[in-house]
């Protein structure tokens, strides 16, 4: 057996950021081991989607510093869109071109951005729906999707980048209920062959059975984390207790 030790695909440490006066995320330290899933629960406003949105620079982190598979973003000479090629993000929203059908919306970021033939993108498109499930939709527009189906679409999308690490920002609360199961399917997948995963999410059930580590939030803290069965089985910060309490 190997104990060789994983390599660290994201550190962030004493990582703080503001709006104007208001401190949403006031200290937080970090490390994800690659191919590991880390869930981050918590109860709203407490900065879990901020922390995510930190990770590829969406917002700029106002102290502290995260890198990123050894590539610091917080410098401001770090070549940002590099970064991104390998960090794919999953909204809430879906963020699909409407104009453009299942397959344009996949091609076109490998296209643009990493400048590859089309044909390679194309067959790299339709890999990824298979993935997914949806290779039958490879033609339909957005809003012929259903909102599991669109969900899908966009984490396909996402993986034809070919990134090393995939973030999830409450990826299934915008979907009815009976489509949950099928995001959370692909979720799992990734997750089974190894992907490095950051997943801010409500399900508890995912976070239980995916989850190599669970961290709660609150208050732009990080006040608990550890394994699914010792977060959820006995917890020890009374804030976490009280929010499972609620929640499950």
């Amino acid at each position: 057996m190997e104990h060789k030790e994983k390599k660290i695909a994201i550190h962030v440490s004493h990582l703080k950021k503001s709006f104007k006066q208001l401190e949403v995320l006031k200290d937080i330290s970090l490390d994800v081991a690659e191919g590991e899933v880390v869930v981050i629960i918590g109860p709203s406003g407490s900065g879990k989607s901020t922390l995510l949105r930190c990770l590829n620079r969406l917002e700029a982190a106002s102290g502290g510093e995260i890198v990123i598979d050894g590539t610091d973003i917080t410098d401001r000479k770090c070549d940002i869109n590099k970064v991104r090629e390998r960090v794919g993000m999953v909204f809430q929203h879906f963020n699909l071109f409407n104009n453009m059908n299942v397959l344009r919306n996949l091609m076109l970021a490998p296209v643009d951005l990493k400048k590859q033939d089309r044909e390679t993108a194309r067959k790299k498109a339709l890999e990824m729906l298979g993935r997914v499930g949806l290779s039958d939709k490879a033609q339909a527009y957005p809003h012929q999707l259903s909102g599991g189906q669109k969900q899908r679409v966009a984490i396909a999308r996402a993986l034809c980048m070919l990134p090393d690490i995939m973030l999830f920002d409450e990826p299934t609360s915008a979907l009815d209920p009976e489509m949950v199961g099928e995001v959370l399917e692909v979720m799992k997948h990734l997750a089974h062959i190894g992907m490095t995963m950051v997943v801010v999410t409500h399900e508890m059930g995912f976070a239980r059975e995916v989850g190599d580590r669970v961290i709660f939030m609150d208050g732009g803290l990080i006040l608990e984390e550890g394994t699914p069965e010792a977060i959820f089985g006995n917890p020890q910060n009374p804030r976490t207790r009280d929010f499972l309490n609620k929640v499950l």
